[in-house]
């Protein structure tokens, strides 16, 4: 081969690494952009004041609206406490309850009120994201501490679920144990009757109305701790009700993590 030849081979050799380079990037191209696509065309909104955002799950301004679960709250079923000396809630102090233990992002006030409103009625499960982030940026450690085998949605009644279209825990859990990296399952326990709704019941109503309400339909043999998702805690009866079912089945131990909590006492 002469001194022309292998010029020209070379010449060849090097239009073909750019053309597949070439082509390697329109590739990536083509996927970044499809994979945009559906916040180019749907763009997040703030979940309380409903502006577009681009950068940001929640604007600055509303952020500070937002009340957080901090500390001192109490050890049981983590609603914030007042007093810093206090390690329990007074629900806690007088009743046992069947969970082991519970944390909640947001206190159920204000803005937080609205957005589960819009989050459960209004078919805004676009806000699952910045609830799912947030609860893992705050308990995700605690969450792994724990060494949950399975992270379970508090289930909807068939005709509940009909109705809205999606179970609200369903979305949150899921997204919450990806981005933990927790094992997720949405099929094992079920709500087997229709229950009237819970905000308008006293604690004795609520713990008769969720009699008999929840089954397991699966093998939890190999289960042994459990954490429950819900939306809102607020005497903890649904909680305890789905972990006494869940205890019933062998499991030892059940948490639970919810997006929002009332005041402690």
């Amino acid at each position: 081969m002469n001194q022309n030849q292998i010029k020209t081979s070379h010449n060849r050799k090097k239009r073909s690494i750019h053309t597949e380079n070439a082509g390697a990037k329109a590739q990536l191209f083509a996927q970044s952009f499809w994979r945009s696509m559906p916040r180019l065309l749907y763009p997040d909104r703030c979940p309380v004041c409903d502006r577009v955002l681009h950068a940001a799950w929640i604007c600055p301004e509303c952020a500070k609206k937002i009340r957080y679960i901090i500390q001192p709250f109490c050890y049981s079923c983590g609603k914030r406490l007042d007093n810093e000396v206090q390690e329990y809630c007074h629900d806690c102090l007088c009743k046992k309850h069947v969970f082991c233990q519970g944390r909640a992002v947001f206190q159920y006030q204000g803005p937080v009120r609205e957005m589960l409103y819009r989050y459960k009625y209004s078919n805004r499960r676009d806000y699952t994201e910045f609830f799912a982030r947030e609860a893992a940026a705050r308990y995700g450690s605690w969450v792994r501490q724990l060494d949950i085998d399975m992270v379970m949605p508090v289930p909807l009644s068939r005709k509940r679920k009909r109705r809205r279209g999606y179970n609200q825990a369903d979305l949150f859990g899921k997204r919450f144990a990806q981005l933990c990296g927790l094992d997720y399952d949405a099929k094992k326990l079920v709500r087997i009757r229709h229950t009237a709704p819970q905000k308008q019941l006293s604690v004795q109503e609520r713990k008769n109305n969720l009699k008999n309400a929840f089954k397991i339909d699966g093998n939890v043999v190999n289960l042994k701790r459990i954490l429950l998702i819900d939306d809102i805690y607020t005497t903890g009866s649904t909680i305890d009700s789905a972990a006494l079912v869940l205890k019933q089945s062998g499991i030892e131990d059940v948490f639970y993590l919810c997006i929002s909590i009332g005041q402690g006492q």
